[in-house]
């Protein structure tokens, strides 16, 4: 086991968000298109893959009221600074938001769906008077394999490099077991920084109950919470109703979701906070959830058919919740075989509001997949996609996801923009 190798997959997956990835991703490469350029833009061209436009739809833009990749990205054209990567438009004012819708109803700004491409793939190109630059970002969201000005190459890099921001797919390496290997066996120190997201999730998770974001989902679960359990929920939904409507704070993210960083995070930090469990327990939960998470996103890939806050954050909560509560190596391994089992077909429509409640299906199930493990209650596998592993289980599931359901996305994605 690599330790050091383990540690810097954590801090490369596990980083701040603001708003949602998707609109975030293209707000970041426009951001850097124009710093390229370094003049004023007449014409924004996007191309993006069907599930960056899919999940950029209809979700809420931090500290606005808008919603979408056009008006993310005439934001970036604003205010946007690339250094900032995922919290590109932090500094977001109301008179940043005047000049970018100014620049929304200019029409200068034009997205394409690339229907042809398969993964995670935006393409920004940046128009001024008598030059241009281009950006093309490909399989993680802050993965920029291409700058151009004026056709000259500045970055170019195959997009089988080995570089720092792909070494999440080195996770493929390890099994599970090494995986709670590493988390009982790395020191504190070496993982405290895991710390900094349980303070950033449950911040935003406050702000959701207490100022009545989004549709008021996570107030109703909270007034008719039962046990900690219950109450885990609601803070998970709350969470992403503040995030998915543009409240201004940022999350963690994991495995390049920050509701994905929501699911591995709080219900686990609040469980063991809520029943006195050791900071230091509740920190390398939270560290095995990021893994298992990482670990299955890397199968299913950046994007995908599925809702991974159910079928891969979901999986790493019930894997980090079972750690909690001093599951041994089987039951852990359990935990997943049980949650694959009973969630693996929750399909991914389009980031928005409607998430939070995902996101409270996926706690809900996460619970009670541990719960059985913890009692040696265990889904056959025999059954259905299971296999004989959860790794194998997780491959299985990878599959269905990426060739069973190929043509899942393009469905949903007419539906929704053909909707009446």
């Amino acid at each position: 086991m690599n330790e050091n190798l383990m540690i810097e997959i954590l801090k490369n997956q596990v980083v701040p968000a603001l708003g949602c990835t998707e609109p975030g991703a293209v707000a970041y490469a426009t951001a850097r298109a124009k710093e390229i350029l370094g003049k004023d833009i007449i014409k924004l061209n996007i191309y993006a893959d069907k599930n960056i436009i899919k999940n950029g739809m209809n979700v809420g833009i931090p500290g606005t009221n808008e919603h979408g990749i056009i008006f993310a990205a005439a934001l970036a054209l604003v205010i946007g600074k690339s250094d900032y990567k995922l919290e590109v438009l932090k500094y977001v004012d109301n008179e940043s938001i005047d000049k970018a819708l100014e620049i929304v109803n200019s029409g200068i700004i034009n997205l394409n769906l690339n229907n042809s491409i398969q993964g995670l793939y935006i393409k920004v190109e940046a128009i001024a008077e008598n030059d241009s630059s281009c950006v093309i970002i490909r399989n993680s969201h802050t993965n920029i394999i291409h700058e151009s000005k004026n056709n000259v190459v500045i970055l170019d890099m195959p997009e089988g490099t080995k570089e720092v921001s792909e070494i999440k797919y080195e996770i493929k390496n390890y099994s599970i077991e090494d995986l709670i290997s590493f988390t009982d066996n790395v020191s504190l120190e070496e993982i405290e920084f895991i710390q900094n997201g349980i303070d950033i999730n449950m911040r935003i998770a406050d702000a959701g109950l207490q100022e009545h974001t989004g549709v008021g989902l996570g107030n109703y679960f909270y007034k008719n919470a039962k046990d900690v359990f219950s109450m885990a929920k609601a803070y998970t939904a709350a969470a992403s109703e503040a995030r998915m409507s543009g409240y201004l704070l940022p999350v963690m993210s994991s495995a390049g979701s920050g509701n994905h960083g929501l699911v591995a995070i709080i219900p686990i930090a609040f469980v063991g906070n809520e029943q006195n469990i050791s900071r230091e327990k509740i920190i390398r939960a939270v560290t095995l959830s990021h893994l298992v998470t990482i670990f299955v996103k890397v199968h299913l890939g950046s994007l995908s058919p599925v809702c991974g806050c159910g079928v891969a954050a979901g999986v790493g909560c019930a894997a980090g919740l079972t750690y909690l509560m001093d599951g041994n190596s089987e039951q852990i391994k359990g935990s997943i075989n049980n949650m694959i089992a009973g969630i693996s077909g929750m399909l991914c429509d389009g980031a928005k509001l409607g998430c939070s409640y995902k996101l409270s299906i996926s706690v809900d199930a996460a619970v009670d997949a541990s719960e059985m493990a913890l009692k040696n209650i265990f889904i056959p596998d025999d059954n259905g996609i299971l296999g004989n592993t959860p790794e194998k289980t997780i491959i299985n599931l990878a599959q269905v996801s990426n060739k069973g359901m190929n043509n899942t996305d393009n469905v949903i994605l007419e539906v929704m923009l053909n909707r009446c």
